[in-house]
């Protein structure tokens, strides 16, 4: 696996654990965490001169991180990083109609 995956996921826990930190202290609600997370995420799609400029592989990428902090934020007490991405690519197959696999 790419080194830089593997700090990318480190970075994605953190900031999980911190968004976690914030509600439970009370300074945020979860809704207000998923509402900017929400609105970046509809920025970054909505760039039309970075969407001319790479495939819709490479943007899906960048708006990885963003749906992986939403998802994260809804999950109680998440136990690891495949939990949340399972979660996420759950949505996203269920977001596009292409349903889930026999036996999920």
């Amino acid at each position: 696996m790419n080194t830089a995956n593997l700090q990318l996921e480190g970075v994605l826990m953190a900031m999980a654990a911190i968004c976690r930190l914030l509600r439970e202290k009370g300074l945020v609600e979860e809704e207000d965490i998923d509402d900017i997370l929400r609105r970046a995420e509809e920025l970054l799609a909505a760039d039309k001169q970075r969407s001319d400029q790479i495939s819709s592989a490479n943007i899906e990428a960048m708006l990885f991180p963003l749906r992986f902090l939403r998802k994260a934020n809804h999950i109680a007490r998440p136990d690891s990083y495949s939990t949340i991405v399972t979660a996420v690519s759950r949505t996203r197959r269920e977001q596009c109609g292409l349903g889930l696999p026999e036996g999920d």
